[in-house]
This record gives C-alpha cells, sequence and structure tokens, in this order.
C-alpha cells in the first residue's frame, strides 16, 4: 500500500485526527523509559506530521514509508519549517527494513501494521535495530472498527481542491478490509483510483508476535482517548519494550 495519489490529500482527509494529543501520549511514553533523545524511526511516516513533532522536540528522526508521494510531502513541510538536513527520510519497504545503525525507539500510527500483510516479519524487522531497552510505539485498528465501521461501509469527503469516496468490504474468511479510494480533481477533471487492504489482528496475535521477537508487551490502551479499552474501541496503543539486543538474542 503506496497512498500515492491520496499522498497529497491525506492531511485533509485526515484533518480531525488529533496530532497533539498522539504526540503528547507518545513524549509521555518515551520520557517515562529514559528517552529524551538519540534516534527514533518512524515506520511508515505518511506526510510526516509526527515525524516533525519529534524532529523539533529535539529527536535524531528517521521517517520512513514506502511511498516516495509521502516522501515529497513531507521534505516540503520540513523545508517551510527550516527543518531540511535534520532528520533522514527513507523510501522503504517495512518488509524489507535496512537501518545503517541502532535506534532506541519506533512509533508506528495511523494503523500502518494493519496494512502489512505478514506481521510477524514486520515486527521482527523493527525490533533487530532497537537496542535494549527500546521502546516500541504503535496503534493499530481493532477487529471491532474492521467488522463494524469500516465493514462495508462508505465515507464521501469534500474538499476545496478535490472529492474522496472511500469505500470498504470486510472479508470475514481471510480478515481483511479490501479499501478503494476514488479521488476526482474539481478543476482539472482527473480521476484517480487507488485500491489496498487493511488485515485485521487481534490482540493474542499482535502480543505473541512481540514476545516472539523479543519484545515484552508493557501497555495497551485505547488509541483515540488513550485510556482503557472497551469492547468498542477502534484502535489500540502498544507500548512494547525490547529486551535484549539482537547480538544477545
Amino acid at each position: 500500500m503506496a497512498y500515492n495519489e491520496f499522498a497529497y490529500f491525506y492531511d485533509e482527509f485526515n484533518g480531525e485526527a488529533d496530532y497533539d494529543a498522539l504526540y503528547a501520549h507518545i513524549r509521555e511514553k518515551l520520557e517515562a523509559h529514559g528517552i529524551r533523545d538519540g534516534i527514533v524511526a518512524d515506520l511508515g511516516c505518511g506526510t510526516g506530521e509526527l515525524t516533525l513533532m519529534l524532529t523539533q522536540a529535539g529527536y535524531d528522526m528517521i521517517g520512513i514509508d514506502q511511498s516516495e508521494e509521502m516522501l515529497c510531502v513531507v521534505r516540503d513541510k520540513a523545508e517551510q519549517l527550516g527543518l531540511s538536513g535534520k532528520l533522514l527520510l527513507l523510501r522503504q519497504d517495512l518488509l524489507k527494513l535496512d537501518l545503517y545503525g541502532t535506534i532506541r525507539a519506533a512509533v508506528s500510527t495511523f494503523d500502518t501494521f494493519n496494512h502489512i500483510p505478514d506481521l510477524d516479519t514486520a515486527i521482527a524487522n523493527a525490533g533487530f535495530f532497537m537496542e535494549k531497552g527500546g521502546v516500541f510505539l504503535f496503534d493499530m485498528n481493532t477487529p471491532y472498527k474492521h467488522q463494524n465501521v469500516l465493514g462495508d461501509n462508505e465515507f464521501t469527503f469534500e474538499e476545496e481542491d478535490a472529492s474522496c469516496i472511500w469505500r470498504n468490504h470486510y472479508d470475514a474468511e481471510n480478515r481483511r478490509v479490501e479499501i478503494t479510494v476514488d479521488i476526482d480533481y474539481h478543476e482539472t477533471a482527473e480521476h484517480f483510483h487507488e485500491q489496498f487492504y487493511e488485515y485485521t489482528y487481534d490482540l493474542d496475535t499482535i502480543r505473541t508476535a512481540l514476545e516472539k521477537h523479543g519484545f515484552a508487551l508493557e501497555s495497551v490502551c485505547d488509541g483515540e482517548t488513550f485510556g482503557p479499552l472497551t469492547e468498542e474501541s477502534q484502535r489500540y496503543f502498544f507500548c512494547a519494550v525490547k529486551q535484549y539486543t539482537q547480538l544477545e538474542g
């Protein structure tokens, strides 16, 4: 999943996201584990809102995304903020992650890991480059959201420059949501169509993958309120701590 054409409208269509609350929660978790600086990787950084906030906070950020279009948006934002040269951007598939050294922490938000069909390998890769005591902070959409909120529903977004129709189909047999996005530009009458999947993972599957690859799941909360999980929570937020370096493992 690359979010190609959609990259340029992602922030507009994701306008209800509370980045300030997300950033505050992540900073709190990082600092609680003594991580106030050093190298932090944003896995699936998208348009870089969180990446840039953490850069401004003094972290040495690596923004990683498979979409060159998304990374172009991040570069433009970094230049406008005077942050060019203060972060590293890499175009990589998270299933083939290859960093240049160890990291103190990794973050991954807005259900990036739901887009990955092989969760085990993605978590293994995140852990491979992490120092002992490093923290992995990430969110994922819950099975409840896939089945009851996305389901077979359709959402329409209207903006000044374009309109977007987001269609979902929940495939219970394969535990995934098929998503199609159609974008129409008002001025040029251009039309773009993209299709991708979100895969459904339950808590036990996620916990097992984390523990298999050297993480201890310290906490999981509601990824929107950051309070306790409920039966109708639409997003998990995980805090997992690496128990050993890869060489020790």
